[in-house]
């Protein structure tokens, strides 16, 4: 099996930047995609800047921020569209070294990852095939898969080290390998409204929820012409009903839909779900396929890029020989609680945003009123950090300085090395590493061993090592810190 390659099944987002962090590592990856073309419609519209850090891995994040533009927070208004409580974020980088939140069109985002693809050696797109039936070796080495040209109606077969199914909700991978999607909320169905204006509309620069039981809603601006709308839909309402002239122009109101060219009206069901088995051998579940998540965090898309970017080195690894086949147990095990933890924020904030009734409006109003003044409220608002992992074999939480920093993403600032202004973890390199301080500076200790001097002029390391009482950090590849020392 040392020449078959690992397939990746879906072309979207997710399954592109698997397949961009998998070359970096050496692999062949074989993409199945079962639509000829990409899909040029907008669907996810946020990334955070944790997951601006998967992108950077991949050698696309500058490519992406191109694209994209800072979003300026969440602003909850009532029925009038009265401003109930505002929480912007922090112009500028983050702790991660991106923007705290950004907003981009889909479509663009996956030109920038087709692009890649087209251009990275070892990886391979062949559109219009659909994966039919897989078969996994007795001794657990390998997977056949049945894939269908949808032109021709042929059939053949195809070998893999190892299979992701990156293929979205109503995944086939999910299906054949005997797993299914465990409910973790009631569905929800929502209007989803695209549009272009000709001309700017007078809106603020981050998404606004309304918090209306009677009508539910979400708007923002996406990038350049590109607005959004997202209307929760009655018991029997359909979207023709909604988009008919009068209706539409009543729900957009101040805005005047005669300006709009609607680029697709949609129903989308809202669920929350994650699926029993995201490992079964050799072929894996990632994004949607793992796991799916109401948008009022904005996370469908950034828990799946996060997903791959985690199982890219496991996998590697132990493919490469570099470690047991025990290791890729850990995926599901890490992976899933931090896919569990956002999908229950998103239900949480679901709720106090539009939960109640009439007198849920009136205590919200009033909850509200104090809450935005609380920080850790607004950090639930507007961040969705990645929550500490637990101790296991991959996580070393002992000792004060393991017990704070043990499994929490380390800090990305900018760092001068070698005279050179770099983000950390460039410095870092793909592989597992050390940071450690020397001096009035810090040391980068590679998975190869070399050693490289660093400053950190801005002195972020320095405060975030002194508030872990660590002097010395083991840096995993998803910049996971492993262990920590003083």
């Amino acid at each position: 099996m040392s020449g078959a390659p690992v397939v990746v099944v879906g072309a979207g987002p997710v399954g592109l930047t698997a397949a961009l962090l998998l070359a970096r590592r050496g692999l062949e990856v074989l993409v199945l995609e079962r639509h000829r073309g990409a899909y040029a419609l907008p669907r996810a519209v946020h990334l955070d800047d944790e997951v601006f850090r998967v992108l950077q891995a991949a050698g696309v994040a500058d490519q992406v921020e191109a694209i994209s533009r800072p979003m300026a927070g969440l602003r909850l208004l009532d029925g009038a569209h009265g401003v109930l409580a505002d929480f912007g974020r922090r112009p500028g980088v983050g702790a991660n070294g991106w923007p705290e939140g950004a907003l981009l069109h889909q479509p663009d985002l996956e030109g920038v990852l087709a692009e890649a693809v087209q251009g990275t050696p070892g990886v391979t797109v062949v559109r219009g095939t659909e994966v039919r039936d897989l078969a996994q070796d007795g001794d657990g080495d390998g997977v056949t898969l049945t894939v269908l040209d949808r032109g021709l109606g042929t059939e053949r077969s195809v070998r893999a080290r190892a299979v992701l199914g990156c293929d979205g909700a109503n995944s086939t991978v999910r299906e054949l390998i005997g797993t299914s999607l465990r409910e973790l909320g009631p569905p929800d169905r929502w209007l989803v409204l695209d549009v272009r204006s000709a001309a700017p509309l007078p809106m603020w620069g981050g998404v606004h929820q309304v918090c209306d039981p009677r009508r539910a809603a979400t708007f923002l601006q996406i990038t350049g012409d590109r607005y959004r709308w997202e209307f929760r839909l009655a018991a029997g309402e359909t979207v023709d009903q909604l988009v008919a002239p009068e209706r539409l122009a009543a729900l957009l109101a101040p805005v005047d839909v005669a300006g709009l060219t609607i680029v697709r009206a949609a129903e989308y069901t809202f669920r929350a779900a994650v699926a029993g088995s995201w490992r079964v051998g050799r072929v894996f579940l990632a994004g949607d396929a793992a796991h799916l998540t109401p948008p009022f965090v904005g996370q469908g898309l950034g828990l799946g890029l996060r997903d791959v970017h985690q199982l890219a080195w496991k996998l590697a690894a132990v493919l490469a020989g570099d470690a047991d086949d025990g290791l890729l147990d850990s995926y599901q095990a890490e992976r899933e609680p931090h896919a569990r933890a956002l999908i229950r924020v998103a239900r949480l904030l679901g709720r106090l945003m539009t939960g109640g009734g009439r007198g849920g409006a009136v205590v919200r109003r009033g909850v509200l009123a104090a809450a935005r003044r609380i920080p850790a409220v607004a950090a639930l608002a507007t961040r969705s950090r990645t929550p500490p992992l637990r101790s296991g074999p991959l996580v070393e939480r002992g000792g004060r300085a393991g017990r704070r920093l043990a499994g929490t993403l380390v800090p990305q600032p900018q760092v001068l090395a070698d005279g050179r202004r770099l983000r950390l973890d460039d410095v870092l390199g793909e592989g597992s590493a050390e940071l450690r301080v020397a001096g009035a500076g810090f040391v980068v200790r590679g998975a190869d061993g070399a050693e490289t001097s660093i400053e950190d002029p801005g002195g972020t390391l320095a405060r975030w090592l002194r508030h872990g009482h660590a002097s010395a950090v083991v840096v995993r590849p998803d910049r996971i810190v492993r262990s920590a020392r003083r």
